[in-house]
């Protein structure tokens, strides 16, 4: 490093240009008078004095009498201790500030793009905290740790929550009994897979499987945006999952947070002669206020084009409701053409099933 460049660099860790000329300059002289160190250091004789006195006071230089005042340059160590302990402070000032922009205040914006998983996984703890409602999340064994506490509350709380956990395929499978507390139903998938958190279908978060040449996360707070992890967590991931374990019954009531997840698994009973009777919690679309009705399933639909499909995969899946004064249309998640948005539907009870398909045992038990 040039003199010119160490001058800098010592003002900027807190001396005086003064008391770096002349700091400097004791290093080259090594022991010299109040004179020598002046004209060194092209500091004023009138000055000179003061910047040694403060130097000394500071530990970087001792001054002694020998004739005249004389000042030679301590050992280094008490000045790179305070140098070094700067950097650090510098050093950790530098971590904090990207910490805080890693983190922006998703109420100001929908969409931001990070370059830390701790922000990505300290957001998604967040967000499953404030859940009310639904949680579906994709991790590790070793992500699931640093989320069990914040899981198991929601899941305490009456939270639907649902858990992927994959791995390397050389690993086996987690015990049912290591997840039977913190949600309602948990898979497995043999294969690294991102994380992904949807919770309550506003906000997500998603970040590339550790191995993954592009490394980086987002964060989301926006249901359209939110609608787009969930489809992928849904189609790419928990449908190719192997069950764990799972809260399900096989008589009511049964809850159900997905639409699809309802009439995929009991569209049979549904075309049955079963009367089906359910409560469907929602949202009126011509409205935006919340509406409940309760009645009897009287149609599904799973539909591509004009052809029904799995409703995993279909682009409109609904059911018609009688509740005695009228049928309602009751479509899921981003529901456009329905009358209701459902965000939760129990069946309530099961009429003249004896002969009729049962419905499947994948659903959330009502406790």
């Amino acid at each position: 490093m040039e003199t010119d460049s160490l001058k800098d660099t010592l003002e900027d860790a807190g001396l005086s240009p003064y008391q770096a000329a002349v700091y400097v300059a004791l290093l080259d002289l090594g022991t010299a008078s109040a004179t020598e160190i002046a004209d060194a250091s092209d500091v004023p004789k009138a000055r000179v004095y003061d910047v040694i006195d403060a130097l000394a006071e500071r530990e970087y230089i001792e001054k002694y009498e020998q004739g005249t005042l004389r000042a030679r340059a301590h050992s280094p160590a008490e000045v790179l201790g305070d140098l070094r302990e700067r950097a650090n402070r510098l050093e950790t000032a530098a971590d904090e500030i990207e910490d805080r922009w890693e983190q922006p205040p998703l109420e100001e914006s929908t969409a931001s793009i990070v370059k830390q998983f701790e922000t990505v996984i300290d957001r998604a703890r967040l967000f499953i905290e404030q859940a009310e409602a639904r949680v579906y999340v994709s991790l590790t064994p070793e992500q699931l740790e640093q989320l069990r506490e914040p899981l198991k509350e929601a899941h305490e709380r009456g939270v639907a929550v649902h858990i992927l956990i994959h791995t390397e395929s050389t690993r086996e499978p987690p015990a049912a009994e290591s997840v039977s507390d913190i949600c309602r139903e948990a898979r497995y998938r043999g294969l690294p897979a991102p994380f992904v958190a949807s919770v309550d279908r506003q906000s997500a978060c998603f970040s590339h499987h550790p191995d993954a040449f592009n490394q980086y996360g987002v964060l989301v707070n926006d249901e359209e945006y939110t609608f787009v992890f969930h489809w992928y967590f849904m189609t790419c991931l928990w449908e190719v999952g192997m069950q764990i374990h799972t809260e399900s019954a096989e008589t009511p009531p049964i809850e159900y947070v997905d639409v699809r997840q309802l009439v995929r698994e009991g569209r049979a009973l549904f075309e049955s002669d079963a009367t089906v009777t359910v409560r469907v919690e929602g949202t009126d679309l011509s409205t935006g206020e919340a509406r409940t009705i309760t009645g009897t399933v009287e149609e599904v639909h799973s539909v591509v084009g004009n052809e029904e499909s799995d409703p995993q995969i279909a682009g409109q899946v609904m059911f018609v409701v009688d509740t005695g004064e009228e049928r309602v249309s009751v479509g899921g998640w981003n529901a456009v053409i329905e009358d209701i948005e459902a965000s939760r539907v129990v069946i309530i009870n099961i009429a003249d099933a004896e002969d009729s398909p049962p419905l499947l045992t994948n659903g959330d038990t009502v406790e």
